[in-house]
């Protein structure tokens, strides 16, 4: 691949062809970044990046769908049924102090592309077929090549190194040897933990997000055990939330997944995960159940991947989807006091059960609950 293969007019037909119509009414506007990188390489971009000298929500309106804006920043994402585009304000940026979130202020098209995080994301095709590049990003990109802008790119915003081990391994490019130097050394200490856990959860939605991991471990207080975090995957079921599996496995601290401002539910799993330990010895159904009814399922398969894999195959499978056919007003309308006897009564009919101690359905339930059950 060389330059030339950058081709402006490929760009302006794979938007037109999956996205809906650009108004050119809303000012200079360019396709930039990632799109215009992933169809120069013959990859499926994951959404439309456009640039504009103007305001950015009313370009992003302007598309229907749902609209999200970010006023502080001059950007705005509009998305439909399987699209999305995200628009931003020419800008300038300007970081007050370390690993702060940047200032902005309008700028032209051309010095956008100077405050964008690596080169080969620094290309731009207007809406006329211009093609726009800053330096080096045109020789970058045939090299598949990494690079930073300047020295301090990294210590201005240290979730740049996090975005550099993403690229080099989705897009399998080199690093640049300084950018790669500056990476070595850079921390996340300025980093707020909202913004690392926000990047972490990027990290861990790309294809090979140990590799990535990897790549930043020594930066972070983590540690990947491969075999143990890729029995644990095998082994919890579709649905489960992965990247929280993964996050809270490879955490030397469980303490710092605290800092990472996670929502409630991903802050459980990755604790529970964290914290999972292997089933002990005795196995019955009923006692998997005491152990792990009220645990995720997440944990359950990391529990698995550090001792009794069969246990936890058969709780992920088959047991923790065992349920009474009776319930509380089953033995309501049989006398029983309302109060906490009646959860007492069903959890042990349930234990029964799935101990194969009740022969039989509901009638079976019902006969154990109310008497030696009970």
């Amino acid at each position: 691949m060389d330059a030339s293969t950058v081709d402006p007019q490929a760009v302006l037909r794979r938007a037109g062809a999956d996205y809906p119509p650009i108004d050119r009414s809303a000012g200079r506007i360019a396709i930039v970044g990632g799109f215009v990188r992933d169809v120069t390489l013959g990859r499926g971009p994951k959404e439309l990046d456009l640039v504009v000298e103007g305001s950015a929500e009313s370009l992003a309106r302007s598309f229907g769908g749902e609209l999200t804006v970010h006023d502080a920043f001059g950007t705005a994402t509009a998305s439909g049924d399987g699209w999305r585009i995200d628009v931003a304000m020419a800008r300038a940026e300007r970081y007050p102090a370390p690993g702060a979130l940047p200032e902005v202020a309008p700028a032209s098209i051309e010095a956008d592309l100077g405050r964008r995080d690596f080169t080969v994301n620094a290309i731009a095709v207007t809406l006329e077929g211009e093609l726009i590049a800053a330096q080096d990003a045109l020789e970058d990109l045939a090299a598949r090549r990494l690079r930073v802008f300047h020295e301090h790119s990294f210590t201005d915003d240290p979730s740049r190194v996090l975005r550099l081990a993403r690229y080099a391994e989705r897009l399998g490019f080199a690093v640049e040897a300084r950018t790669a130097e500056l990476a070595q050394a850079a921390t996340f200490a300025t980093l707020s933990g909202g913004r690392l856990g926000g990047e972490l959860r990027l990290v861990l939605a790309e294809p090979d997000p140990l590799a990535v991991l990897a790549r930043v471990a020594h930066q972070l207080p983590l540690a990947l055990d491969r075999e143990l975090l890729g029995s644990a995957l095998a082994l919890a079921p579709p649905g489960s939330d992965r990247a929280m599996l993964v996050l809270g496995v490879a955490a030397t601290d469980p303490a710092w997944l605290e800092t990472l401002e996670l929502n409630a539910g991903e802050r459980d799993i990755a604790l529970a995960c964290a914290h999972a330990t292997p089933a002990p010895a005795d196995t019955r159904p009923s006692a998997l159940w005491l152990l792990w009814r009220r645990v995720p399922i997440e944990a359950v398969a990391v529990a698995g991947a550090r001792g009794d894999r069969a246990a936890a195959a058969r709780w992920i499978d088959e047991l923790r989807h065992v349920s009474l056919e009776i319930g509380g007003d089953d033995l309501l309308s049989a006398g029983i006091v309302e109060g906490p006897e009646i959860g007492r009564r069903l959890d042990r009919a349930l234990a029964a059960k799935l101990d194969g101690e009740i022969d039989g359905g509901r009638e079976a339930e019902l006969s154990f609950a109310l008497g030696a059950g009970g």
